[in-house]
């Protein structure tokens, strides 16, 4: 009976109590209850930057150059003469690379094609034939450039200037990378992030032996004489052609009947 009066005494002097003493009181008290903490998790979703190797890929004998990260593709860290000092540097020498590496893919191309149908070219529309009586294409250690008509020379110089003016104009597009002139006419172009990265590293590969090819034409036809269609016909004529004789000769002496 007594703790029943106490509870009604404490009851109605709790009515008479203002609003923010309760308040106040109650929240002293639920500040003194121990709340468990909860870690931010927000920033453990961002994967950490990758680790840089020390040394360079391609010659591990040396440091990494600064300014290559192996952010772009065939990036191996070869620079032992350190003509790269910063990232604008390195755009701007990529730039070049890439334009260097598609003129010497076409060239490695027109190259042998030129030495095998340039005479016959010559004869359907009855005029004087480039190649050499060696078979070898006009070219700075050949000679025989001033036989080539100075509108293809101004077709050359002013279909190169306006791509290269039309690339400039596009630097300033986002997702910008160097040699990105926006021409996929097939639209073979990849859309995942990896696969064009391994379209990428194809095109660089591809264009960097075509530039170590492309010289070796040159120097060899200067060397030899003889053009490179001739030098080497397996890898430019048919089987027949290369292999022909030799089997004809094995027949001839009796080795095949």
């Amino acid at each position: 009976m007594k703790l029943i009066t106490i509870l009604s005494v404490v009851a109605s002097a709790n009515a008479f109590m203002s609003p923010m003493f309760v308040k106040s009181a109650s929240s002293a008290l639920m500040s003194e209850v121990e709340t468990p903490s909860v870690e931010d998790t927000s920033s453990s979703s961002t994967p950490p930057a990758p680790v840089l190797p020390a040394s360079s890929t391609a010659l591990p004998f040396m440091d990494r150059p600064f300014a290559l990260t192996g952010e772009m593709a065939g990036d191996v860290g070869f620079d032992p003469l350190g003509f790269a000092k910063d990232q604008d540097t390195l755009f701007k020498m990529r730039e070049a690379e890439i334009k260097h590496a598609r003129l010497a893919m076409l060239a490695a191309a027109g190259w042998p094609i030129s030495e095998l149908l340039d005479s016959g070219l010559a004869k359907v529309f009855n005029s004087p034939a480039l190649v050499d009586s060696a078979d070898r294409a006009p070219s700075l250690l050949n000679g025989g450039l001033g036989k080539v008509s100075p509108l293809y020379w101004g077709i050359v110089v002013g279909l190169s200037a306006a791509i290269d003016l039309y690339g400039i104009s596009r630097q300033g597009t986002a997702g910008y990378i160097p040699g990105d002139l926006g021409f996929d006419p097939l639209g073979m172009y990849p859309k995942a992030p990896e696969e064009r990265k391994e379209m990428q590293l194809k095109e660089i590969k591809n264009g960097r032996l075509a530039m170590i090819a492309i010289v070796g034409f040159a120097i060899q036809e200067a060397v030899k004489g003889v053009g490179v269609v001739d030098e080497t016909p397996f890898f430019f004529k048919p089987i027949t052609a290369t292999l022909g004789p030799y089997f004809d000769h094995l027949t001839n002496s009796g080795y095949l009947n």
